[in-house]
């Protein structure tokens, strides 16, 4: 019984769930881009397969998003959803799509994690 409650805490934990938030936000935006990127933008595009995953995705995130504004404040939450989102989409660039970037932006994104452990870790 003990195992169960922890594993129902940490799923009601507002940073898991900020953070899977973040990674269903950013899996729909990967598949957006694949796609639109090779069709033009028009009804002939939404009317697909893909748009349905993607729509269901994001509303999955969306009532993530939710539930994290009903725990934490506005500033901290939004703070926390862009370092979460800079950190993600970056990860994802370099093992996903092979992006490299300059030593002065991966510097930037050091300090971006550094800012969100420090809002985690604030009252």
């Amino acid at each position: 019984m003990r195992g169960l409650w922890f594993r129902m805490m940490l799923i009601r934990s507002p940073l898991l769930v900020l953070i899977a938030t973040q990674l269903l936000f950013t899996t729909g935006d990967l598949i957006a881009r694949a796609h639109m990127r090779h069709s033009p933008f028009s009804v002939s595009s939404f009317v697909n397969w893909w748009f349905l995953v993607y729509f269901l995705i994001r509303q999955v995130a969306m009532f993530g998003q939710l539930y994290v504004f009903s725990v934490l404040q506005i500033g901290k939450t939004m703070a926390l959803f862009g370092a979460t989102s800079i950190v993600v989409v970056n990860v994802l660039g370099v093992l996903l799509l092979g992006e490299v970037l300059s030593l002065q932006a991966y510097l930037a994104i050091g300090l971006v994690v550094l800012g969100f452990v420090l809002m985690s870790v604030s009252p």
